[in-house]
Formats: C-alpha cells, sequence, structure tokens
C-alpha cells in the first residue's frame, strides 16, 4: 500500500454531530492513526469545513437534526467527490434505497459498533486512496 504520509498531508474525516461516542472513537480509531476528526453542526457547518479543509471522507449522523441523508444530496452539488457513511438506528429499505442513489459508501447501524465502522473505514481508504490506514 502507499505510505499515508507520501499521499496525505493530513488525513482529515468530518463527522456532523450525533448522539454517540464520538470521544469514544476520537480515542480509539482516530488520535492513534493521527487523523483529525472535525465536527459539525448542520449543513451549513458540513459544507464550510467542505470550503475550508482537504477531506477525505465524511461520517453524517441520518438521526440528527439537521443533517440525513438530506445534507449528503445538498453537499454532493458542489462536493461530489467526498465518500461518505452514513449512521442510523433505522437501517430500512426505504434508506438504503436513498443512500444507494446519493452514491454512500456504506450504512452503518446505530450504537455504532467501532470495529464496524473501522472496517467501512478501511474498505472506504483502500478502494478510494489505495491507503490503508485503517487497517488494524
Amino acid at each position: 500500500m502507499v505510505a499515508v504520509q507520501r499521499q496525505f498531508e493530513q488525513i482529515n474525516v468530518l463527522a456532523s454531530a450525533a448522539n454517540w461516542a464520538w470521544p469514544l472513537a476520537q480515542r480509539d480509531l482516530f488520535q492513534p492513526r493521527g487523523i483529525s476528526l472535525l465536527m459539525a453542526n448542520g449543513t451549513d457547518e458540513v459544507a464550510n469545513i467542505l470550503r475550508n479543509w482537504r477531506v477525505q471522507a465524511a461520517i453524517i449522523d441520518t438521526d440528527s437534526e439537521g443533517a440525513g441523508l438530506a445534507t449528503i444530496k445538498v453537499i454532493r452539488m458542489d462536493y461530489p467527490l467526498v465518500p461518505f457513511i452514513a449512521l442510523s438506528s433505522r437501517t430500512e429499505t426505504d434508506l438504503l434505497d436513498r443512500a444507494l442513489q446519493l452514491d454512500v459508501f456504506g450504512v452503518v447501524d446505530k450504537p455504532v459498533d467501532m470495529e464496524v465502522l473501522r472496517e467501512l473505514l478501511n474498505r472506504l481508504f483502500v478502494k478510494r486512496y489505495n491507503c490503508d490506514i485503517f487497517n488494524r
């Protein structure tokens, strides 16, 4: 795999504010790998971060007020290449169909299992960037 230091100056993952364990994710998943976790409240903050930072992936909580698949749809207009992961407590067929139409990389059930999220992030980074930073 390509060395992370050569490929990226800094890896940034954008996340919408959510009602789950972001501090745990920061401590166990992102910080040990030197990844910056950029937090946003709502579509405007997501767009602002994307305007000002190079973001390699975005994690959007579809249950959060002011976020969800509508946020992804709006953001896709200006940033069509940002890979998204959606979190949801209701992974019904309708939600999965809409996520597929928006080219969401994956949907994770809530409560979030950190190992499932790590594996999905690993697949995303290997497929998109040929980078295995999330591999064990």
